[in-house]
C-alpha cells in the first residue's frame, strides 16, 4: 500500500488526460491566452495505462479521469477500454458534460462506471457568464444521455462563490430531488489561473447546509472515504446533498488522493509545491519497480495539510485546469 508519514493510505488516483478545456470558467481559467501544453509533453494512452498498472499493484483501487476537460481528448473511450481491461475496481470520470451526448454511450460500453459533472449554475444566462460559453442546454442533454447509458450514480459538482451563485444552492437541492442526482457543493479554492481568489468569496459549507435545510430538511448519512460529507432529504425524496469544505474545514487528515497531471507529474496533494516526473521515468525506459519506488517516495513525503488557513500558505504554480481535479 501507499502510505505517507502520517499513516494515510493513498488509494484514489486522479489522472488528467489533458489540460485543454472547451469552457473558460471564471474561477479556473482566463478568458483567452491560455498556454496549452505541447502535445508531445502529454502522456499517451499507452503511458497512462502502464502507470495505472503500477499504481494498481501498489494498492490503488479508484481511478478518476480528469482534465482540463477529458472529453476533448480524442478517442477517450479507447483509454477507458484499456483501463477497464486491467480490472480497475472503480473507474470514473469528471467532465463539464458538454460532449456527453455524443460520448456517453461509447464510454459506458468501454467500461466507465460513473461520472461527476461540473455545473455551477442552473440559470442559462449565469451559466454563460460563469463559463464564458452558452452551453447549459448541452450539459443538460448530456446528463440525460449519461443516465440513458447507465453511468450512475450521477454526481454534480458545484463550486459556490459568494455574490455569484450562492443564491442557487436551494435551487440545486430542488434539482437533486427532481432528478435523484447527488449534488456536491465545493468551497471556492485558491487555484484560479487569474489569481483573483479572496477569502470573502468563500461560502462556508455550513452556510450552504443551513440554507438548504431551511427549505428541504436534511439529515446526515454515512459514507466512505470520499471528502464530501453527505446528507439525504428527511422526507425520503430522491437525490442527496454533499459538501466539500476544503477551505473552512479541511479534511487533510483523512485525504487518500494523489494525482498525475497531463504531462505525467505525480502530485501528492492538490496544493503540492513539488512533483515527481513519472513521464521522464517512463520515457527513459525505467522498469515498473523503479517507477514504483519513485511513487512510494513521493507519497511518503506528503505533508500534513495544505496550509490554506495559515500565514505561511503558498499557492501552487499550477492552476486547477493544469493539475486535474
Amino acid at each position: 500500500m501507499l502510505a505517507d508519514g502520517f499513516g494515510r493510505i493513498a488509494d484514489d488516483l486522479r489522472v488528467s488526460v489533458t489540460d485543454r478545456c472547451n469552457l473558460r470558467c471564471s474561477y479556473c481559467m482566463p478568458p483567452e491566452g491560455v498556454p496549452w501544453m505541447p502535445r508531445e509533453q502529454i502522456l499517451s494512452f499507452e503511458e497512462i495505462d502502464r502507470l495505472v498498472g503500477v499504481f494498481l499493484a501498489l494498492g490503488v483501487h479508484t481511478i478518476r479521469l480528469t482534465g482540463g476537460e477529458p472529453l476533448v481528448r480524442k478517442d477517450l473511450d479507447r483509454l477507458v477500454s484499456m483501463l477497464s481491461a486491467r480490472g480497475v475496481p472503480d473507474l470514473s470520470l469528471t467532465t463539464n458534460g458538454v460532449f456527453l451526448t455524443e460520448q456517453a454511450e461509447a464510454l459506458a460500453r468501454a467500461g466507465l462506471r460513473r461520472i461527476n459533472v461540473s455545473i455551477d449554475s442552473l440559470m442559462p444566462g449565469r451559466f454563460a457568464e460563469m463559463t464564458r460559453r452558452d452551453m447549459l442546454g448541452r450539459v443538460m442533454d448530456g446528463l440525460r444521455a449519461a443516465e440513458d447509458a447507465g453511468l450512475g450514480p450521477i454526481k454534480l459538482n458545484c463550486v459556490v462563490i459568494r455574490g455569484t451563485n450562492d443564491d442557487e444552492v436551494t435551487d440545486f437541492a430542488r434539482f437533486a430531488r427532481a432528478t435523484g442526482y447527488q449534488v456536491r457543493f465545493i468551497e471556492f479554492m485558491p487555484l484560479d489561473a487569474d489569481r483573483h481568489w479572496t477569502r470573502d468569496q468563500v461560502v462556508p459549507s455550513r452556510e450552504v447546509l443551513t440554507a438548504i435545510d431551511a427549505s428541504f430538511p436534511i439529515e446526515p448519512i454515512g459514507h466512505g472515504p470520499e471528502p464530501a460529507t453527505m446528507y439525504r432529504f428527511a422526507d425520503g425524496a430522491p437525490g442527496s446533498i454533499g459538501v466539500i469544505p476544503s477551505v473552512t474545514e479541511p479534511f487533510c487528515a483523512n485525504c487518500n488522493r494523489i494525482r498525475i497531471t497531463a504531462d505525467g507529474q505525480l502530485r501528492n496533494c492538490l496544493f503540492a509545491l513539488e512533483e515527481t516526473d513519472l513521464r521522464a521515468l517512463v520515457r527513459a525506459g525505467a522498469r515498473d519497480d523503479e517507477i514504483a519506488r519513485a511513487i512510494k517516495a513521493n507519497v511518503a513525503g506528503k505533508w500534513a495539510g495544505h496550509h490554506i488557513n495559515d500565514a505561511d500558505f503558498v499557492r501552487p504554480a499550477r492552476s486547477m485546469s493544469m493539475i486535474g481535479g
